[in-house]
């Protein structure tokens, strides 16, 4: 059986390569290909579907995808922790499952999680993340969900110490965690996670330099989602066995 999907932002830089990727896999087919301003209901006329759109649309991708009743594949940033609850407080008991995939790439998302173990031996936490020039949002959606689980493993601790937020070149704060965002010709995607404490310095850094990267987390995504159930965040859900 083939599963025929539905590529919302299928002209994309992201949608492109989706489209690659799953031309290479048994079992999968893109049905059809979709803008931002299509009439999204035609999703319902594939198995499943995928969301690159702009964090502006996804949600939209995401009700129709609900109403269809297809399984939904979110690689859009600007899913934050805020807007998932939304999502998961709104979805019928039935509904289909939907995966949201901050990024794709295995490195990058192992490094959120050695992140999310250091933070709870550090009070001083700053992100610095650079994308390519035409990356439309910012922070980054790897970065805020980075943010956010670093924020929620120091929950019994409080506050990282971050002095002087409020002058704007302290850059955004997520949680109590700056993340300060660049945006350069030359650059695809990096990060870097620095928690300082005394006398030393910790930097977690992941870098992608090509978009070949994302196809092994890709075709993870899309082998697990038929299987997925409610919600379900981020590519390490997949990656790794759950903690005991």
């Amino acid at each position: 059986m083939t599963l025929a999907i539905a590529l919302v932002g299928a002209t994309g830089r992201m949608g492109r390569l989706v489209a690659d990727v799953v031309e290479g896999m048994d079992g999968y087919e893109i049905g059809l290909g979709l803008h931002a301003g299509d009439d999204l209901a035609r999703v319902a006329e594939a198995d499943l579907v995928v969301d690159l759109t702009l964090p502006q649309v996804s949600p939209r991708v995401a009700q129709a995808a609900v109403e269809a009743r297809r399984p939904l594949l979110v690689g859009t940033s600007g899913w934050s922790r805020d807007r998932v609850s939304a999502l998961r407080a709104t979805l019928p008991p039935d509904a289909p499952g939907i995966l949201i995939v901050p990024n794709f790439s295995v490195g990058a998302v192992l490094g959120g999680v050695f992140a999310e173990q250091a933070a709870r031996w550090f009070d001083s936490i700053e992100i610095v993340e650079a994308h390519h020039e035409a990356k439309a949002d910012s922070p980054s959606g790897t970065a805020v969900a980075t943010a956010e689980r670093m924020n929620a493993a120091r929950a019994e601790l409080g506050p990282v110490s971050a002095p002087h937020t409020d002058q704007r070149a302290r850059g955004q704060q997520v949680g109590s965690i700056p993340v300060h965002s660049l945006r350069l010709a030359g650059v695809l995607a990096r990060q870097e996670v620095l928690l300082g404490g005394q006398g030393e310095l910790l930097t977690i850094r992941t870098e992608t330099t090509s978009p070949v990267a994302y196809a092994p987390g890709i075709r993870i995504a899309l082998q697990a989602l038929p299987r997925i159930a409610g919600v379900v965040v981020g590519l390490e859900r997949l990656l790794l066995p759950p903690a005991d």
